[in-house]
């Protein structure tokens, strides 16, 4: 059996009986279940309720393994692509409150550990004028 340091499997089990509905409600660039924090997760620091908790990435090496690994990081990018899909619609139309919040977290996240994808900068730059969460800026500066 693999080793999973990270416990990423947590995330491969919450997705797999939603991914499909997922999919098709970030297709529609309409929201309507509740899936977003192990679609598109943030730092475990910013999240308050135990599921954002459970959830949450623990830093930079964490977010590294997340999208290394070949089912969680593909993921992450094809629902990232989807969402680029509806330029004329705004994340709070998307995805609503306060789920427009956690994919600028969860953007800036990726963005910080991997410069190198253009698809979290051009998500921020779509959604948020290319501006990045500010209390996930901090919390990483602070983590390894």
């Amino acid at each position: 059996m693999p080793s999973d340091p990270w416990q990423l499997q947590r995330f491969v089990d919450a997705q797999a009986p939603v991914y499909a509905q997922v999919l098709a409600e970030l297709a529609a660039g309409d929201k309507r279940s509740h899936w977003m924090w192990f679609i598109f997760p943030q730092l475990k620091s910013l999240g308050r309720s135990s599921t954002a908790r459970h959830y949450g990435i623990a830093g930079r090496a964490e977010a590294l393994a997340y999208l290394a690994h070949p089912l969680l990081g593909a993921r992450l990018l094809e629902c990232s692509a989807l969402l680029l899909g509806h330029g004329d619609r705004t994340a709070l139309e998307i995805l609503g409150t306060p789920d427009e919040l956690k994919l600028r977290s969860c953007m800036t996240l990726f963005q910080a550990v991997a410069a190198q994808l253009p698809v979290f900068a051009a998500m921020l730059r779509q959604f948020y004028g290319g501006e990045p969460d500010v209390l996930t800026v901090a919390a990483l500066d602070g983590a390894p």
